[in-house]
């Protein structure tokens, strides 16, 4: 397969854009740690302050380890932050716990596509891992049916990673939106610095969705190249 010149004509693009997109992540979090919050807030008490300010008082506001944890469950209602966000007092903190805090807002207000993406998790994670074996599987049988079948378990993955990007960027929109309106971030500097750091994160799901989808043609192709020779 990775001799194919076709696999690394549909996969290479998603994974440029994934490189291009860690690299602009930490260009831009590493220049924004370096710019202070106003009053010297934390991400941990930006979300806090937030998510209070929008009436979510049953959230919760958790530590959690890792590079890039940060992530708000549904489920739970809990709003997890990397402790280098939830302990630390700079923009790009304020950024990311804001983003996050944009999610639970998302869920207050019963946002579709959110609803929709928390649903189909479990079903698009047992796709996602049953569709090789399904797709080699009707390759080696020569059951078109069954390789078909594994060609669209493995479309759920693309779907997944579209769904996901209204989710995040109404997210990031509504992160920027709130730290102007409750005077957490003041001045062009510090505004460009959230704008720069939440689309530099933005650009990782957009590589995501570039590469699932990628993956997902060069399967069509090789079943309708095999099926035309």
């Amino acid at each position: 397969m990775l001799e194919d010149p076709l696999f690394w004509l549909f996969v290479l693009p998603g994974t440029v854009l994934g490189l291009y997109a860690q690299w602009r992540i930490k260009t831009n979090v590493t220049k924004y740690s370096q710019v202070p919050t106003l009053n010297g807030v934390t991400g941990a008490e930006v979300a806090r302050r937030l998510l209070d300010a929008q009436g979510l008082q049953n959230v919760k506001v958790e530590s959690t380890p890792g590079m890039l944890s940060d992530h708000y469950d549904p489920r739970a209602k809990v709003l997890r932050l990397s402790e280098k966000v939830y302990h630390v007092q700079n923009v790009a903190a304020a950024g990311i716990a804001a983003h996050e805090a944009g999610h639970a807002l998302q869920d207050a207000e019963d946002y579709f596509p959110m609803e929709a993406r928390t649903y189909i998790v479990p079903v698009v994670q047992l796709a996602a891992q049953a569709a090789p074996w399904v797709f080699v599987l009707g390759l080696m049988l020569q059951m078109p049916v069954v390789a078909w079948t594994g060609v669209i378990m493995f479309g759920s993955s693309s779907f997944f990673a579209l769904l996901t990007l209204p989710v995040e960027f109404n997210a990031s929109k509504r992160a920027q939106e709130l730290l102007v309106r409750y005077h957490i971030i003041q001045g062009e500097e510090q505004e460009e610095g959230v704008a720069q750091v939440l689309s530099a994160a933005a650009w990782t799901y957009v590589a995501a969705a570039v590469s699932a989808l990628g993956v997902w043609i060069f399967y069509i192709f090789v079943l309708l190249r095999g099926r035309s020779q």
